[in-house]
Parts: structure tokens; sequence; C-alpha cells
């Protein structure tokens, strides 16, 4: 068994994709119109044919509590991997990503987290 998908509500869609390509650097995987929404993934450029990355529509009424509930706490949505995070946050706040944790060291891994302007927080990560 392994781990084929994996989903993050987005507020929309649009600004979803561009966001998680643009400024996160995933690439467009898979569009397929779905009425009103669409089944839209995003993969690493390292791993085309990895994981992909469902832009689900955060439409169902459970989702603004949930998100909002973690928003709250603190607590991210997801983590991503990313080689060194005090460059990748450098480059990321340059392009004007607002984070809610500055890259901190937690022993093994070096953490931050970011609003995707999308209803969540993200950690990124780098382990020692």
């Amino acid at each position: 068994m392994r781990i084929n998908l994996t989903s993050i509500f987005v507020d929309d869609q649009d600004k979803g994709l561009a966001f998680y390509t643009d400024v996160l650097g995933f690439e467009k995987k898979v569009e397929v119109p779905l009425g009103e929404h669409r089944w839209l993934t995003v993969v690493s450029p390292a791993e085309p044919d990895g994981v992909q990355l469902v832009l689900e529509p955060a439409a169902h009424p459970a989702v603004g509590p949930y998100r909002q509930a973690l928003v709250d706490d603190g607590i991210p949505m997801t983590s991503f991997a990313v080689d060194d995070v005090h460059k990748e946050y450098e480059r990321m706040v340059a392009l004007g990503v607002v984070f809610t944790q500055p890259p901190t060291d937690m022993g093994p891994v070096t953490t931050a987290v970011f609003d995707d302007t999308c209803g969540n927080l993200i950690q990124i990560a780098t382990m020692h």
C-alpha cells in the first residue's frame, strides 16, 4: 500500500492553483471539470509521478469550522519537505508569503509555518 493522493481544502481553486504553482513551485498534474468545481491536482516537479495534492473545494459545511479551529490553534493542515527551511523562508517572504512561525529548530527538524492564502496554515520542514 502507498499514498497516491492527499487533499487540501482551498477557498477558491483558481487562487489555490496560482499559489501552489506560482509561489510554492508545484506543477499542475490533472484538471478535470466537474460541474461547478474541478478535480485539480498538483505535484512536486522533483517527483512528477509521485503523490498528487488535490486542491479540494472547501464547499462542504464541515470544512469551514474544521479549518478555522486548526488556524485558531496554529495547527498546520499539512507539512511539505524542503531542502533548507531558512532559504525557503527567505524566498517565500520575498514573494509576500505571511509566516505565522519563522524557522524554528526543534531538534531533529527545523520547521516554519505559513498562511497559504486559501484558508490553511502549512508547515515546511527540513530533517537534520
